[in-house]
């Protein structure tokens, strides 16, 4: 596995790792813990979620750079380019009507949504995505 295919391996590997643990498993469960409200719920995950995608960016810019400058397929180069371009809508357009919405309910308003489900969608794509990219990776090593 030359060092661009083994560093895109890894990267979206780690990816996948992070969004299910906090995406599928931390973001569900903390609204089960006793005395967690909506309000806090919400709370938690803003903080929660900015960490994600702080992190996120990170591995995005390290698999961009590695189909860059490495060795790759080009299977595994094109594939690369899909949960980048998901993060970028998360992060440009679907964050901020969450945040909206969690002002609101901050505020004390009712404030149901579908962007959530919107998000929740787009994590779902960027895990098959991820899982793809890595299999992809490690098929062609």
């Amino acid at each position: 596995m030359t060092g661009g295919q083994g560093t895109a391996v890894a990267v979206s590997f780690l990816w996948l790792g992070m969004v299910l643990a906090i995406s599928f498993l931390e973001a569900p469960l903390k609204f089960r813990a006793p005395g967690v409200d909506l309000r806090l719920g919400l709370g938690i995950g803003r903080i929660v979620f900015r960490a994600l995608n702080a992190v996120e960016v990170g591995l995005a810019a390290a698999a961009v750079a590695a189909m860059t400058f490495g060795d790759v397929t080009d299977e595994v180069r094109q594939t690369t380019w899909i949960p980048v371009a998901v993060l970028a809508v998360q992060l440009a357009a679907i964050r901020p009507a969450l945040t909206k919405r969690s002002d609101r309910v901050f505020a004390g308003e009712e404030a149901g949504s579908k962007v959530h489900l919107i998000y929740i969608g787009a994590e779902v794509v960027k895990v098959a995505v991820l899982v793809t990219l890595g299999v992809l990776g490690l098929k062609t090593a």
